[in-house]
């Protein structure tokens, strides 16, 4: 790890105001992006930064850096944030626990890798609550369905139902933005 951000990270637990402004300016547009995906708009992804970065901070004397690269660390505590966030705004009701549906990929899937961060980003947040909690945490954060599981709340069906799902709906998108027509 970077001695620098070593450095920073236990003037920041200390309480030092430039050092906490010095990590934010370092990691706030991955912190942002991740919120991004989370949110289902801006608006939803500020409020999900903003109480991401109160994690980070309040929990950041609990770091360890032989364990974790800082990244790594904090992309977690704020994906666990914003998780508690969406709980506290009733998503729970809008998972349910269906069948559990194989993943069916084909050659049109490969398209999602030709498109930019930014459009993904504003694909996925057009997912219903379920399907955008589980693509992330599977496709982005690469959390097993058996975590995923665990975190939610829902069974494992219910997760690989959820992402499949949510591949079909991000794929009907990207067909009717880029007006892909089906064979």
């Amino acid at each position: 790890m970077d001695k620098n951000l070593v450095h920073i990270i236990s003037k920041s637990v200390k309480g030092e105001e430039k050092a906490q402004r010095h990590l934010y300016e370092l990691h706030r547009t991955r912190w942002f992006m991740i919120s991004m995906r989370y949110g289902k708009n801006k608006m939803e992804a500020e409020d999900i930064f903003q109480e991401g970065l109160i994690r980070i901070y309040k929990d950041l004397h609990q770091y360890n850096v032989k364990k974790a690269k800082f990244i790594t660390w904090s992309s977690r505590v704020l994906i666990n944030a914003a998780l508690r966030y969406l709980q506290k705004n009733s998503w729970m009701m809008t998972i349910s626990d269906l069948d559990p549906v194989m993943n069916t990929a084909d050659e049109n899937d490969m398209i999602l890798d030709r498109i930019s961060t930014q459009e993904l980003t504003q694909m996925i947040q057009k997912l219903p609550i379920g399907y955008r909690l589980v693509f992330n945490l599977f496709a982005i954060e690469g959390y097993a369905h058996k975590e995923i599981a665990n975190k939610l709340g829902i069974t494992e069906g219910t997760s690989k139902s959820q992402l499949s799902k949510a591949r079909k709906q991000l794929k009907k998108i990207l067909e009717s933005q880029l007006k892909i027509t089906r064979p």
